[in-house]
């Protein structure tokens, strides 16, 4: 992991469904635990309702949405994005979902299941494709 683009990290100031100044928003903000050096990316919508976790180093592409609910199949439960995982962008995780530690998602993904430590994944559904050695 890269210190240097985490130079001057401070959290950010979250306000119930506004814009942060990094221009991401989040819904139920009470339920969201945001850990030390994050990178969330423009225009992601976390929907915390049911818990959302974000450990430390996580970065979230731009243009993702996050899920602890969804309306559409009734499903609802705690999302984890476990230490120094990476999201790209344009990726819907879905609730009920962890993603592993160090794991990679690639962008424009569909996660609806739970990704294990150290792995590649992608697609639609995602699935995972390769270890990280």
């Amino acid at each position: 992991m890269s210190e240097d683009r985490f130079d001057g990290w401070k959290a950010p100031e979250i306000n119930e469904c506004e814009l942060t100044k990094y221009n991401w928003l989040v819904q139920n903000k009470d339920n969201l635990e945001l850990g030390y050096k994050t990178d969330i990316g423009a225009f992601t919508y976390i929907n915390a309702k049911n818990h959302v976790v974000i450990e430390d180093y996580v970065q979230i592409g731009s243009h993702c949405s996050i899920y602890s609910i969804s309306t559409i199949d009734d499903k609802e439960g705690e999302v984890i994005l476990k230490e120094n995982c990476r999201i790209g962008t344009h990726s819907v995780v879905m609730p009920g979902v962890t993603i592993g530690k160090n794991s990679v998602i690639g962008a424009c993904s569909f996660v609806t299941e739970d990704i294990p430590d150290n792995v590649v994944a992608f697609g639609v559904p995602a699935k995972v494709v390769r270890k990280i050695e």
